[in-house]
């Protein structure tokens, strides 16, 4: 009897303990709320021009910052923001029909996730009817693919498959969507194989990514990619599932390494272990999405990861200006094998590779 007692109250003091470390994403000054974040940068969105991608189509920076103000919008119950978003995309329906992404890319298919976002928060089927296209493509081999398309396509992968470590946000984000406005199992198998695939090939020792196999440099904005894209899969993956502990190991060992890298002001580099190089916050947001997450679900020590957690949060709505745009924002960046060019990145703000993912946060501090 004592000693089922003795068990009753250490699993008291440990939820206890839990609730008390979680209780660093809660309580924030003024200012630096959630709610008050996101309705700057979510009102700010409804006012911007599109972003368009490869000369024409609305890109994936412009799809992740809508994504983001949608989570705002629907989490905070404010039913005027969705509407002004909900008439954005109406033109997509009209006259800028012209700008829904082609499926033909893995940096254009992730356009699908917007209209799945719409749908699963308002239940208007013709977002669910734009959306799902763009997840079947990607598993849909075209006529004129490469020999090489084929091959990724043979063995069960997508045939957009290119092994840079975008794609595992790119592919991840609107699979997961198909599922959750489906419930069929074939978009979270396919996304979680395509995880597997990509930690096996890509992740170092130490659990972060180089930018390339032939650019030997942890780039902030890449490696952010894939924190983000591995949270979107295990926050939908069954505890089951047979690819699960992989992908958890692949998460939990990024994480361990990145609290390691986190820098003074509790963000991170645009080189993440180059402790002279810049802050960049793009990546450092999709760490602290990545991170808030893992205190949320338990992936993460919630005394060691919370605090981290919240540093960074404040430190990052720190950079955001009057003008509700967030600074020191890489540009769009490809890869080089010269360390100097990611140092001489230019320094945006109000880039929209930023404005989404502070939302990404806002997002995650405010689901229960």
């Amino acid at each position: 009897m004592v000693k089922k007692l003795l068990t009753v109250l250490m699993l008291m003091l440990s939820l206890q303990c839990l609730t008390a470390q979680k209780s660093a994403l809660k309580n924030f000054p003024q200012g630096y709320t959630p709610e008050e974040v996101g309705r700057r940068m979510a009102y700010r969105f409804v006012t911007e021009k599109h972003a368009l991608h490869i000369g024409k189509w609305i890109g994936y920076p412009e799809t992740f910052y809508w994504n983001g103000s949608i989570r705002y919008a629907n989490l905070s119950d404010d039913k005027s923001l969705m509407t002004l978003l909900q008439r954005r995309f109406e033109h997509l329906f009209n006259e800028e029909s012209k700008y829904l992404p082609i499926m033909n890319h893995v940096d254009v298919n992730m356009f699908g996730s917007l209209p799945l976002w719409l749908y699963e928060v308002t239940g208007d089927t013709r977002y669910k009817e734009v959306g799902m296209p763009y997840a079947d493509t990607q598993w849909q081999v075209p006529a004129d693919a490469t020999a090489e398309q084929k091959a990724w396509a043979d063995d069960g992968y997508s045939w957009q498959t290119r092994m840079w470590i975008d794609d595992m946000y790119m592919i991840p984000i609107v699979q997961t969507q198909a599922y959750k406005v489906t419930g069929d199992m074939k978009y979270l198998d396919r996304t979680a194989r395509e995880m597997v695939k990509y930690l096996d090939e890509l992740q170092r020792p130490n659990g972060l990514f180089y930018h390339a196999p032939d650019v030997p440099y942890y780039w902030g904005r890449g490696n952010g990619w894939m924190a983000a894209g591995m949270t979107e899969v295990l926050k939908n993956l069954p505890k089951n599932h047979k690819d699960r502990a992989r992908i958890m190991e692949g998460y939990q060992t990024m994480m361990k390494s990145l609290l390691q890298y986190q820098n003074k002001e509790g963000l991170w580099n645009q080189l993440l272990d180059e402790p002279d190089y810049w802050t960049e916050t793009s990546g450092s947001a999709m760490f602290i999405y990545a991170f808030i997450n893992g205190v949320k679900n338990g992936w993460l020590d919630a005394k060691e990861y919370g605090p981290a957690a919240r540093k960074g949060w404040l430190a990052l709505v720190d950079y955001i200006n009057e003008k509700n745009q967030i600074s020191n924002v890489c540009a769009g960046t490809n890869k080089k094998n010269d360390k100097q060019y990611y140092y001489d990145r230019p320094r945006n703000t109000g880039d929209y590779h930023g404005q989404g993912p502070v939302l990404w946060c806002v997002a995650a501090l405010m689901e229960k």
